[in-house]
């Protein structure tokens, strides 16, 4: 993961919208998944004119728009966690959707998550939630498994054409760094649990299975970023609020398993994202970042991404007031938000990266965006947002040197 000593570079936080042949193709193999014919030429060929045009934009380090996690609508908040399933062994077809489960209730030193519908935001806003006119998405209704065997990683061919098509693009764009996204074992074991005897268990049995994926991204000389919305998002799906401690000791534990599944990989290929969450609503349970700053700064990353620009979070820069970035790290905050529609201009843009420069220095940012545009934002909006983005970033640079 290079600094840059002359300006700001730029990157975002992992997925873009998806093109209509590729949607179209995802939903045929839904329909029909033993038909593939031609399958992965078009991916490849997508993949290669989504490097090019994220290049054209002004953004330095891109990736494959995790064209390779399968969406078959344009509207999708889940494609993150969701492609995970077709890459584990141990997974069967739950017989109960996550938003139809039933609540269940925290009490003070026992932290356990409550269902997808019973979160606290959506509780709190149910009348908006449940109102079709209230513009709150959060997506497609998927059917969820449930673990009912060993988990094993099974997608090392997955992962391999993966890697093969985002080397392809960087080729023809003549770039040599870019970045995969791979799920982080607190969020791949956020599903129910038939097999194994405790949650620790289970956490790290995903942490076995998801480091053979960061292995093989890191392995073929790409940058690996661990997607984890689990570490910040968890608070608003535990009921009643618990205690600050509380919950630091119940994330604590998916921290060590994700360090434990990063054990001898190189820090400066990896970078880790947090989130509160991509879906557009009220986010008013959100966790204060102030009190998970210093547990991100315990993951074994070399780079942290997380939400800065949007209206539930940007205030939240002066965390790095009074907090020291580790020596040879790197901080990439967003600063262009995929939560709206309105197009972020790019004086607001270099004025968000400005500050984070003078706080850790200016060579230890890189600008991104708060979360993935794909699924969120209609794509030609997305592009206006990235090109905001590079835009931004040139500005700020003509200003810090």
């Amino acid at each position: 993961m290079r600094k840059s000593t002359d300006r700001i570079l730029t990157t975002h936080a992992g997925s873009l919208p998806r093109t209509p042949e590729l949607l179209a193709a995802n939903a045929a193999r839904e329909a029909n998944p033993a038909d593939t014919g031609g399958y992965a030429e078009l991916l490849q060929a997508a993949v290669t004119d989504l490097v090019r045009r994220q290049q054209q934009a002004g953004i330095d380090i891109p990736n494959d728009g995790e064209y390779g996690h399968a969406m078959s609508s344009a509207v999708d908040y889940g494609a993150w966690w969701s492609y995970s399933f077709a890459r584990l062994s141990g997974l069967s077809v739950a017989e109960t959707g996550i938003w139809e489960m039933e609540p269940v209730r925290s009490s003070p030193g026992n932290v356990v998550l409550t269902s997808f519908g019973d979160r606290r935001d959506r509780q709190r806003f149910a009348a908006a939630y449940t109102d079709p006119s209230s513009g709150i998405t959060t997506g497609a209704q998927k059917i969820f498994p449930k673990v009912t065997g060993p988990v094993k990683y099974t997608g090392h061919d997955a992962v391999a054409g993966d890697i093969a098509n985002l080397k392809a693009g960087l080729a023809a764009a003549d770039l040599t760094e870019g970045f995969l996204a791979s799920l982080s074992p607190g969020s791949c074991s956020r599903i129910a649990n038939e097999y194994y005897a405790t949650e620790e268990e289970f956490i790290y049995a995903c942490a076995d299975a998801m480091r053979e994926e960061y292995k093989a991204i890191i392995d073929a000389g790409l940058i690996v970023q661990i997607d984890d919305p689990s570490i910040a998002e968890n608070w608003d799906q535990i009921n009643p609020e618990p205690s600050v401690q509380d919950y630091l000791r119940f994330t604590q534990i998916r921290v060590e398993a994700l360090n434990y599944a990063l054990r001898g990989l190189p820090e400066d290929r990896i970078r880790f994202h947090l989130c509160w969450g991509s879906w557009h609503g009220p986010h008013t349970t959100d966790i204060e970042f102030r009190h998970l700053v210093d547990t991100l700064l315990t993951i074994n990353a070399g780079g942290y991404s997380f939400e800065a620009g949007n209206v539930r979070h940007e205030h939240e820069w002066r965390v790095w007031e009074d907090t020291k970035l580790p020596a040879g790290k790197v901080i990439i905050p967003g600063v262009v938000s995929h939560a709206t529609n309105v197009v972020e201009h790019p004086e607001l843009v270099a004025d968000r990266i400005e500050r984070f420069a003078r706080l850790v220095g200016r060579e230890n940012v890189i600008a991104s965006t708060d979360c993935g545009l794909g699924g969120r934002v209609h794509p030609q909006i997305a592009q206006a947002k990235l090109e905001a983005l590079g835009e931004g970033a040139r500005l700020a640079s003509s200003r810090l040197w």
